[in-house]
Protein backbone atom coordinates (compact mmCIF):
# COMPACT_ATOMS: atom_id res chain seq x y z
CA UNK A 1 0.00 0.00 0.00
CA UNK A 2 1.00 3.14 -0.68
CA UNK A 3 0.11 7.04 0.67
CA UNK A 4 1.38 10.00 1.22
CA UNK A 5 0.58 13.95 1.98
CA UNK A 6 1.24 15.91 -1.31
CA UNK A 7 -1.38 17.47 -1.12
CA UNK A 8 -0.74 19.39 1.54
CA UNK A 9 1.98 21.33 -0.22
CA UNK A 10 -0.02 24.05 -1.22
CA UNK A 11 -1.83 24.73 1.94
CA UNK A 12 1.51 24.91 3.77
CA UNK A 13 2.87 27.42 1.28
CA UNK A 14 0.07 29.22 1.62
CA UNK A 15 0.17 29.68 5.56
CA UNK A 16 3.78 30.55 5.30
CA UNK A 17 2.92 33.73 2.62
CA UNK A 18 -0.41 34.58 5.08
CA UNK A 19 2.22 34.79 7.84
CA UNK A 20 4.28 37.07 6.36
CA UNK A 21 1.84 39.26 4.74
CA UNK A 22 0.57 39.16 8.54
CA UNK A 23 3.53 40.06 9.98
CA UNK A 24 4.71 43.09 7.48
CA UNK A 25 0.52 44.36 8.09
CA UNK A 26 0.73 44.44 11.84
CA UNK A 27 4.26 45.60 12.28
CA UNK A 28 3.40 48.80 10.38
CA UNK A 29 -0.25 49.33 11.77
CA UNK A 30 1.82 48.74 15.18
CA UNK A 31 4.40 50.90 14.36
CA UNK A 32 1.96 53.77 12.98
CA UNK A 33 -0.78 54.14 16.18
CA UNK A 34 2.20 53.50 18.43
CA UNK A 35 0.00 52.19 21.14
CA UNK A 36 2.19 50.20 23.10
CA UNK A 37 6.16 50.79 23.48
CA UNK A 38 7.92 48.37 21.51
CA UNK A 39 5.03 46.49 20.78
CA UNK A 40 6.20 45.88 16.38
CA UNK A 41 9.04 43.83 18.03
CA UNK A 42 6.29 42.04 20.10
CA UNK A 43 4.14 41.24 16.76
CA UNK A 44 7.52 40.73 14.80
CA UNK A 45 8.70 38.22 17.76
CA UNK A 46 5.47 36.15 17.76
CA UNK A 47 5.39 35.70 14.43
CA UNK A 48 8.54 34.55 13.32
CA UNK A 49 7.45 31.93 16.45
CA UNK A 50 4.41 30.93 14.78
CA UNK A 51 6.66 30.50 11.52
CA UNK A 52 9.05 28.01 13.23
CA UNK A 53 5.98 25.89 14.81
CA UNK A 54 4.58 25.55 11.25
CA UNK A 55 8.04 24.55 9.87
CA UNK A 56 8.61 22.04 11.95
CA UNK A 57 5.44 20.44 12.17
CA UNK A 58 5.21 20.96 8.11
CA UNK A 59 6.24 17.45 6.40
CA UNK A 60 5.80 15.36 4.38
CA UNK A 61 5.06 11.80 4.65
CA UNK A 62 5.28 8.86 2.10
CA UNK A 63 4.50 5.05 3.49
CA UNK A 64 4.92 2.51 0.50
CA UNK A 65 4.55 -0.91 1.98
CA UNK A 66 4.62 -2.82 -1.75
CA UNK A 67 7.26 -5.29 -2.60
CA UNK A 68 9.73 -6.76 0.00
CA UNK A 69 10.61 -3.98 1.86
CA UNK A 70 8.82 -1.07 3.44
CA UNK A 71 9.93 2.41 2.87
CA UNK A 72 8.92 4.88 4.79
CA UNK A 73 9.77 8.67 4.08
CA UNK A 74 9.84 11.84 5.93
CA UNK A 75 11.21 15.46 4.66
CA UNK A 76 10.62 19.19 4.38
CA UNK A 77 7.92 20.53 2.17
CA UNK A 78 9.45 24.24 1.29
CA UNK A 79 12.73 24.36 -0.51
CA UNK A 80 13.03 20.07 -0.37
CA UNK A 81 14.11 20.16 -4.40
CA UNK A 82 17.22 22.17 -3.41
CA UNK A 83 18.20 21.43 0.06
CA UNK A 84 17.28 17.95 1.26
CA UNK A 85 18.33 18.53 4.68
CA UNK A 86 15.62 17.21 6.45
CA UNK A 87 15.13 14.22 4.81
CA UNK A 88 14.42 10.71 7.01
CA UNK A 89 14.30 7.84 4.98
CA UNK A 90 14.19 3.95 5.99
CA UNK A 91 14.05 1.01 3.65
CA UNK A 92 13.12 -2.28 6.16
CA UNK A 93 12.86 -5.67 5.14
CA UNK A 94 8.65 -6.35 5.90
CA UNK A 95 10.17 -9.45 8.02
CA UNK A 96 12.27 -7.01 10.68
CA UNK A 97 9.46 -4.57 11.85
CA UNK A 98 8.63 -5.96 15.21
CA UNK A 99 6.20 -3.11 16.51
CA UNK A 100 4.62 0.08 15.86
CA UNK A 101 3.11 3.20 17.82
CA UNK A 102 1.41 6.49 16.91
CA UNK A 103 2.40 9.07 19.55
CA UNK A 104 -0.63 12.25 19.49
CA UNK A 105 0.12 15.59 20.95
CA UNK A 106 -1.89 18.39 20.77
CA UNK A 107 -0.43 19.79 17.94
CA UNK A 108 2.17 17.00 16.92
CA UNK A 109 1.33 13.58 15.87
CA UNK A 110 4.20 10.66 15.26
CA UNK A 111 4.82 7.14 14.04
CA UNK A 112 7.52 5.38 15.61
CA UNK A 113 8.44 1.67 13.83
CA UNK A 114 10.38 -0.13 15.79
CA UNK A 115 13.13 -2.97 13.60
CA UNK A 116 14.93 -5.75 14.79
CA UNK A 117 18.74 -5.38 13.79
CA UNK A 118 20.95 -8.01 12.70
CA UNK A 119 22.41 -8.51 15.81
CA UNK A 120 18.99 -8.94 17.58
CA UNK A 121 18.63 -5.23 19.02
CA UNK A 122 15.90 -3.47 18.87
CA UNK A 123 15.95 0.27 17.46
CA UNK A 124 13.52 2.67 16.51
CA UNK A 125 12.74 5.48 14.18
CA UNK A 126 10.36 8.56 14.65
CA UNK A 127 8.27 9.87 11.77
CA UNK A 128 6.34 12.87 11.35
CA UNK A 129 2.51 12.57 10.80
CA UNK A 130 1.20 15.43 11.55
CA UNK A 131 -0.10 16.21 8.52
CA UNK A 132 -1.08 12.90 7.47
CA UNK A 133 -5.18 12.93 7.14
CA UNK A 134 -6.78 10.49 9.44
CA UNK A 135 -8.40 8.08 6.75
CA UNK A 136 -4.92 7.85 5.88
CA UNK A 137 -3.73 7.47 9.20
CA UNK A 138 -6.18 4.25 9.56
CA UNK A 139 -4.41 2.38 6.07
CA UNK A 140 -0.75 2.65 7.66
CA UNK A 141 -1.85 1.26 11.22
CA UNK A 142 -4.00 -1.13 9.15
CA UNK A 143 -0.31 -2.01 7.22
CA UNK A 144 1.66 -2.22 10.12
CA UNK A 145 -0.72 -4.37 12.40
CA UNK A 146 -0.88 -6.94 8.89
CA UNK A 147 2.57 -6.74 8.58
CA UNK A 148 3.55 -7.36 12.14
CA UNK A 149 0.72 -10.28 12.45
CA UNK A 150 2.31 -11.89 9.43
CA UNK A 151 5.98 -11.57 11.28
CA UNK A 152 4.20 -13.00 14.44
CA UNK A 153 2.62 -16.31 12.57
CA UNK A 154 5.96 -16.68 10.63
CA UNK A 155 7.78 -17.01 14.03
CA UNK A 156 5.08 -19.35 15.57
CA UNK A 157 5.84 -21.75 12.96
CA UNK A 158 9.19 -21.81 13.20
Amino acid sequence: MRTDNRDIKNTIISIYFILIIAAVLLATVFQSYNLVEGSSMYVLIGLLVAVIIVHFVARFFEYDSDGANVIITNSGLILTDHFNYRENKVEVARHKITGYKIVNYYFYKSLVVYTTQSNGKISSERFNITLLKRKKVKYVRQSLKKIIKENKSKKLDI
